[in-house]
């Protein structure tokens, strides 16, 4: 704000200053000085006294009206002002100041209630300025909670306030005062006279705001959407392994047949042992199996694994696990785990701890800056956040948090870290959730003579598992095993103690208990302690990183009855790489490991009490796993040794698994029991089949020639006959969606042999379960999308970005079962979208603006449908997303000329018309 200037006589000498609010005026002023001083521009107002040459204060009235000096009167002049300077009650009043952040100006002008004398700001900690244009000019969200309090949250930070401590200005209203926003706030203030204006300087000024809270993932909707159901019944796959192995005079064949498919929302599966195969009489069925997996349930006939320690034999029957409260593991591929399907695939942990009232407490994971809970710190001191999701599958499965404590909320500020590290065992549980699981079956014995085998023997068994506590995960079941035996488990690890310890016990075998122990501490990073033991023996395993890329350990095993001690080493760089490890028992069993390599050339040598084997090897190429390498080996087996010089060629391209289209090996050996060729190749350039032959002429311990040929091809015979896959044996768990978008000229709902299946752009067209397609790995060809997914209902859903141009999709959105052992078919028709374009034009000709013109078509079941389009002001019109039809023409709800026009699958897309009205 600019001060008007005061014109001043060179004989007139300025006494004081005085702001206009606390002039007396006598009775004789007061009626000329309402048009000038009640609304002063500028806050100070000067009067010319009757004394010459000078210009005097205007006191406030004397009550004594003694009668003082001209400059006793002064002083005392010079006195109030001071104490009432002093008393912000007396001198505060409402005037206007800009709002800056920083040097940016945010607010030009705001009322507020302060004092400034010309030069500074007067006890500047105790002016008062509305709350909401403070927070709004600092960016501050203000939330108001259940309990009343307000949440003020911006980039840097997280506060809340009690409404009531904040004061209320009878013109201003809610208030905060400078002193508050400093202290409160944590918001540097400022007042700068030059620009009239208060300056915030934010801690987190030009801070980049960190990633929010972890976006909860979007619901998926299946009610109203059509649905497309699995197969009752399909024959998905089919697959064939042949082994050929010849040695000397000697030729063996046998394989095995596997088939695959969908039946009553599960899949199906048999496999066939061919001992023989020109030999069908001794061809026996190894496995067959009915198997559905929900999440909440499983169903399993036919021959299967128990879910306890089997006594010996196949188990064929019926098995249904019940979960209540969680989700398993997922299925990685092949036939039913019972413990796998007990597991869940995620345990919910709390982590909790104290800090300071006021500390914003942040949940991070890993190493990252996302954020997946906050939480501020109340009057108790406690922070807790519940239900966190860990997992992990084996022991040492662990998924690691951190916590980052802001003091005062102030997320500029350096925030202690600290850990939060969960490892979750196998077979535990969220407290409350549990698992039951029942069997039922017989033994069964494979005979050369019959297909089936023989069975006898019932076995079967009822077990409950359940969660507790957070910690602890207990088990009990009853078995019948050719004698009746009692299951106990436990599953335990405690949140702020680095312990796990998971036993499983069996009492009432021939051993009395025969059961199988883990006990893992890790007390830090840098250390930890296994120790296994079953009926066999007693195990123990320590590590310890002492300094980077060096690790000691220590081992014991009762059934060797030894103790080991060795030690690993690691460095690496660019161009150089070393790993050595070695470890001596008290047996004096020398074991060690050493790998290195420098550049292309490299070296690789192991051995033990038995053998040793050491290889030097130079690769042409960049890479150390493709392109051609030349390998010197060298390699002994007690009194027997081996060198052998190769050439190996593994080609760069490699199929959708990651796997070598070629790979080559071609050498000569000699060595203790001769000399002799050794070579090998390999192939999976054709798809659904694997081919390897390797011929062998000398080895370490024999002189004999051996060749072996393997071959592995697969078909699918549903839902079209192709080549197949080489983990065709995944759909026991898992199942598969065929995705077929296609233009439908004749506007059928189906594939016509010469309509075109669309397969450009999938991944805007298409999305399941609110997901990107891409996250699938879709398998795209010439048919269609092949996805394989778990068994599940799904939404696929499609967006117009992805559209074809001028074709429209029946249907947006589709419900899809998948079962597992095959492949749900969904046929997307495109059908032709049309546009009628023109103009509207009177019996003068002239064009008709404002006019309202229909497309008007009857569909096949009777439907009246209506396009709508209304005329520029040069009569154009647009009629869009027109289907195959015979339209009748309107305008203004009349007939025009001409008064139809035919859409069929001839038609072009766009059509030009005139309309004469």
């Amino acid at each position: 704000m600019m001060y008007p200037d005061i014109p001043i006589k060179h004989n007139v000498e300025i006494i004081e200053i005085q702001p206009c609010i606390h002039y007396i005026y006598t009775k004789n002023e007061k009626s000329n000085d309402k048009k000038t001083n009640p609304n002063c521009y500028f806050p100070y107002s000067l009067k010319k006294d009757s004394t010459p040459q000078t210009i005097s204060l205007i006191e406030e009235e004397n009550k004594s009206n003694s009668s003082l000096s001209l400059r006793q009167k002064l002083n005392n002049s010079k006195n109030t002002i001071a104490n009432q300077i002093k008393s912000t009650k007396n001198v505060f009043t409402i005037i206007p100041v800009g709002l800056n952040i920083g040097r940016r100006n945010v607010n030009e002008s705001i009322l507020i209630r302060g004092f400034e004398d010309g030069s500074k700001a007067v006890n500047f900690d105790s002016w008062l300025l509305p709350f909401d244009d403070v927070i709004s000019a600092l960016k501050i969200t203000k939330t108001t909670l259940d309990d009343g309090q307000l949440e003020l949250r911006s980039p840097g930070l997280v506060k809340r306030i009690n409404p009531n401590d904040l004061k209320t200005d009878a013109e201003l209203g809610l208030v905060i005062s400078v002193a508050d926003i400093k202290n409160i706030l944590g918001v540097p203030t400022e007042f700068d006279i030059v620009k009239y204006a208060i300056v915030f300087n934010p801690p987190w000024l030009g801070l980049r705001k960190k990633k929010g809270n972890r976006q909860a993932e979007i619901p998926v909707i299946l009610d109203g959407l059509p649905q497309v159901n699995s197969p009752g019944f399909s024959f998905s796959t089919v697959g064939q392994s042949i082994n050929v192995f010849a040695t000397g005079n000697n030729t063996n064949t046998r394989g095995n047949l596997t088939a695959i498919g969908t039946m009553f929302g599960g899949s199906w599966y048999i496999r066939t042992n061919q001992p023989s195969l020109t030999d069908r009489k001794n061809w026996n069925i190894n496995e067959a199996q009915y198997l559905r997996q929900t999440p909440t349930s499983d169903y399993v006939v036919g021959s299967q694994p128990t879910f306890w320690r089997s006594q010996g034999g196949q188990f064929w029957g019926f098995t249904t696990v019940q979960r209540f409260g969680y989700n398993p593991s997922n299925a990685v591929g092949g036939g039913f785990s019972p413990s796998q399907r007990m597991q869940s695939s995620k345990i919910q942990r709390t982590i909790s701890g104290e800090a300071a009232p006021g500390t914003l407490v942040q949940l991070t994971q890993g190493f990252g800056d996302n954020v997946i809970a906050e939480i501020l710190v109340d009057s108790s001191g406690i922070y807790r956040f519940e239900n966190i999701s860990t997992g992990g599958s084996g022991i040492g499965g662990s998924n690691n948090y951190r916590v980052r404590l802001y003091p005062d909320g102030q997320l500029t500020a350096t925030p202690e870290i600290r850990d939060a590290i969960f490892a979750s065992l196998p077979g535990q549980l969220t407290k409350g959730t549990s698992a039951l699981i029942v069997s039922s079956g017989l033994n069964r014995e494979n005979t050369q003579s019959s297909l089936l085998g023989n069975f006898n023997s019932f076995r079967g068994g009822v077990a409950y598992r359940l969660g507790v506590t957070e910690d602890l995960t207990l088990g009990t079941g009853v078995i019948y095993d050719k004698s009746m035996l009692g299951l106990g488990e436990l599953f335990y690890q405690p949140a702020n103690f680095p312990l796990e310890v998971a036993f499983s016990g069996l009492l009432g075998t021939d051993e009395g208990l025969e059961y199988n122990a883990d006990i893992r501490f890790r007390p830090s990073n840098d250390f930890d302690l296994n120790f296994n033991s079953d009926k066999l023996s007693q195990r123990f395993r320590a590590n310890y990183r002492a300094f980077k890329g060096i690790n000691f350990r220590a081992s014991g095993n009762t059934r060797e009855n030894t103790l080991a001690a060795g030690f690993s080493y690691s460095r690496s760089s660019r161009n150089f790489f070393t790993s050595v490890s070695a470890d001596i028992d008290t047996n004096n069993n020398f074991r060690w490991n050493l790998s290195s390599r420098l550049g292309k050339l490299q070296l690789r040598n192991y051995g033990n009490e038995i053998n040793t084997n050491s290889q030097l090897s130079y690769n042409f190429s960049k890479s150390s796993s493709t392109g051609n390498s030349l390998n010197l080996n060298y390699e002994t087996s007690k009194e027997n040794n081996l060198a052998s010089l190769n050439w190996k060629f593994r080609s760069k391209s490699r199929n959708r698994y990651g796997r070598s289209l070629f790979d080559f090996d071609l050498g000569y050996g000699i060595g203790s029991q001769g000399s002799g060729i050794i070579a090998s190749a390999s192939t999976g350039v054709i798809p659904g089949m694997d081919l390897r032959a390797r011929y062998q002429g000398i080895s370490t311990t024999s002189d004999r020639n051996s060749f072996r040929i393997e071959l592995s091809p697969s078909f699918y015979i549903q839902p079209k006959l192709a080549l197949g896959d080489n983990r065709y044996e995944r759909l026991r768990g898992e199942g598969g969606l065929l995705i077929q978008p296609f233009l439908d000229k004749n506007g059928n709902g189906k594939l016509d042999k010469k309509e075109k299946i669309y397969t450009e752009d999938l991944d805007l067209l298409l999305s399941l379960n609110n997901k990107s397609i891409k996250r699938f790995r879709p398998d795209t060809n010439n048919n269609g999308v092949l996805i394989r997914t778990a068994p599940d209902n799904y939404r696929l859903d499609l967006d117009p970005a992805g559209y074809p141009i001028d074709w429209k999709p029946t249907q947006t959105a589709y419900a899809v079962e998948v079962a597992a052992g095959g492949f749900t078919q969904l046929l997307v028709p495109f059908i032709p979208s049309y546009t009628v374009a023109g103009t509207v034009i009177n019996a003068e000709g002239k064009p008709v603006g404002g006019a309202r013109v229909e497309a008007v078509v009857t569909d096949k079941k009777g439907k009246v449908k209506k396009t709508m389009s209304v005329t520029n002001g040069a009569g154009i019109f647009f009629l869009e997303n027109l289907q195959q039809g015979n339209y009748k023409l309107l305008v203004n709800e009349k007939s025009a000329k001409p008064g139809e026009i035919l859409i069929d699958e001839k038609s072009e897309t766009m059509q030009e018309v005139e309309l004469r009205i």
